[in-house]
């Protein structure tokens, strides 16, 4: 099993970017906010246990995919260091007892183009961060880093689609598109070079 493991401030296109990717290749997507959403329906928010809770759910899940051979999981993650640090190298030790590779990808873009995004309808129906007063307050307590891994992808998605980075994607880590979308792909690529 494949883990890519896209990490990025909210906003960045974490989200955009993983559908567009699971529209090339095969696998399967834990959304960081699918993953709260659950923890939300025993604790408060930020509530004592919450993150524990959070983060066990998110180790079994995917160790249940690598046990049943799930080609490829991609998950969003805001990423804050050193806070995470903890978390993401259980994500690692995980992978490795599981012969499991682990793919990283940092989304970024500017404060400016992230105000511009927060407000979109899809954030504020799901109850992601959706106005610029709350990302300043995830910003104080949340330190938006990259995955600490020295091959993580560094990828500007402001001026980029959605498709075209999931491109970039599948191309840096070697995934194997799906036959309808190979096609598609490489004329991608050529186009950008």
């Amino acid at each position: 099993m494949k883990l890519l493991f896209i990490n990025g401030s909210p906003a960045t296109g974490k989200l955009v970017i993983a559908r567009a990717l699971l529209k090339k290749v095969d696998g399967r997507l834990m959304d960081n906010h699918a993953v709260i959403d659950f923890a939300k329906t025993i604790f408060e928010f930020g509530a004592p246990g919450f993150w524990d809770l959070v983060h066990v759910a998110r180790l079994t899940a995917l160790r249940a995919a690598a046990k049943q051979n799930v080609p490829l999981v991609v998950m969003t993650f805001c990423y804050s260091h050193p806070s995470d640090l903890t978390y993401f190298r259980d994500f690692e030790c995980l992978m490795a007892e599981e012969g499991s590779e682990l793919l990283p990808a940092h989304l970024n873009c500017s404060d400016q183009e992230i105000a511009r995004r927060i407000g979109n309808p899809d954030r504020i129906e799901r109850g992601k961060t959706s106005s610029t007063q709350a990302i300043a307050a995830f910003s104080e307590v949340y330190h938006d880093a990259e995955a600490p891994a020295d091959d993580c992808l560094r990828l500007d998605t402001e001026r980029t689609s959605a498709e075209a980075t999931a491109d970039k994607i599948v191309q840096a880590f070697g995934l194997v598109p799906r036959p309808e979308s190979s096609r598609r792909l490489s004329t991608a690529v050529e186009d950008q070079e």
